[in-house]
């Protein structure tokens, strides 16, 4: 059943008394009319003599009650003038008689302020790339769950990762559910067709100490061994390194600061507030890892407090990384997953989870346990021991 709108197209007959009725000004009309309750105004569109093309030109009220004029050019068909001024009037109406599309702009441009620049980058780029060939002229009550089966297929079928499956239906789902809680769709397709993928990748893989250590010691540039050290010791997200300043870094007490994030956006680089409020912390460091970072400093030509202390890209540090990979013969990981190989060293030194989760900047112990709690196989057995000798 289609949900209710506050706009209806109706054929109309071109004669006096539609044009009596029509509001507005004087404007040819194209055979159809909007319908907004008891209000009827002629949808118009116009042809441009000097460039031989189609316009649209019409009036429409704001979100405000104010009433506003809307133009738009260079359509080639008269058709094509027309259907923008539908689209147009029923994503105002919020009627989800508008095409999936459209409900992604009006989604996009509701999330534009309130997540970070790199994070819209990253939606808009799946939107674009995996969503919308498929559901884009659809109408988004006219979308049933056997649409998205056959769309949830074709990604499948392509071969796509696990858990990037899961993260392009999450972005699927997202929008069917601002539909539904703001345009009134009466249920969500992907939510009834089901998920695909996983949340979490089948393995992790990280580093042991030697491993590391075999590693850094074969990177060739001390920008590039200094910055592989501080994220093997301390667990920070690259885009966190890239934000370091000398100002975050107290060589005395032996702690490092985390207060922001290095981004490249669209080619500009970019600094922004970290990935979450729990990711602003101050983490205590290894008097070794100090020393290396005094070191470091010392080495820079009069750095400023507010520069960055490291001045380059993720690129650099894996090709730093690959480069002492290969000297020193171990298999390459990723970046991020010098990130993985901090949370289990910590884990294998029986570090307390929520002392993990609090050094990791993670929003909730929850997240910690999710990514790491199978990295904790022998707890239980442990538990059990400690039973057994309690008991007489």
């Amino acid at each position: 059943m289609r949900a209710c709108s506050a706009f209806s197209v109706l054929e109309v007959k071109r004669d006096s008394e539609a044009t009596k009725r029509r509001s507005g000004p004087a404007l040819r009309p194209c055979g159809m009319i909007l319908a907004e309750y008891r209000e009827v105004s002629v949808i118009p569109a116009y042809k441009d003599k000097e460039r031989g093309t189609w316009y649209a030109s019409f009036y429409y009220t704001d979100w405000q009650g104010h009433r506003k004029l809307k133009k738009k050019r260079g359509f080639a068909r008269q058709k094509d003038a027309k259907a923008f001024e539908d689209e147009f009037l029923k994503t105002r109406a919020q009627s989800c008689d508008m095409t999936f599309g459209s409900m992604v702009e009006l989604y996009l441009d509701d999330m534009e302020h309130r997540l970070k620049a790199n994070t819209m980058r990253n939606k808009r780029y799946l939107y674009k790339a995996r969503i919308l060939p498929f559901f884009q002229d659809l109408k988004i009550n006219d979308i049933t769950p056997a649409h998205v089966r056959k769309w949830q297929s074709n990604l499948l079928a392509e071969g796509v990762a696990p858990t990037y499956a899961k993260t392009i239906n999450n972005q699927l789902s997202a929008v069917f559910n601002y539909a539904c809680q703001y345009y009134g769709l009466a249920r969500n397709p992907a939510k009834v067709a089901g998920s695909i993928g996983k949340e979490n990748a089948d393995e992790m893989k990280f580093w042991t100490v030697d491993e590391f250590t075999k590693v850094v010691e074969n990177v060739p540039k001390l920008p590039g061994r200094t910055g592989l050290s501080v994220l093997f010791w301390t667990g920070l997200r690259i885009g966190e390194l890239l934000a370091l300043t000398p100002a975050d870094i107290n060589l005395e007490d032996c702690t490092l600061s985390v207060n922001k994030s290095f981004q490249t956006i669209d080619g500009e680089e970019v600094v922004t507030e970290p990935k979450t409020p729990k990711s602003r912390r101050v983490l205590p460091i290894p008097p070794k890892l100090a020393d290396m970072l005094r070191v470091y400093l010392n080495a820079l030509y009069k750095p400023d407090p507010a520069d960055r202390l490291f001045p380059f890209t993720k690129h650099y540090f894996r090709q730093q990384m690959q480069k002492g990979c290969k000297a020193a013969g171990i298999e390459p990981i990723r970046l991020h997953d010098l990130r993985h190989s901090h949370a289990a060293l910590l884990i294998h030194l029986g570090t307390p989870i929520l002392m993990v989760s609090e050094r990791l900047g993670h929003e909730d112990v929850e997240t910690t346990l999710r990514t790491y709690g199978h990295l904790y196989p022998s707890a239980t057995s442990d538990a059990v021991k400690k039973l057994n000798d309690l008991m007489r």
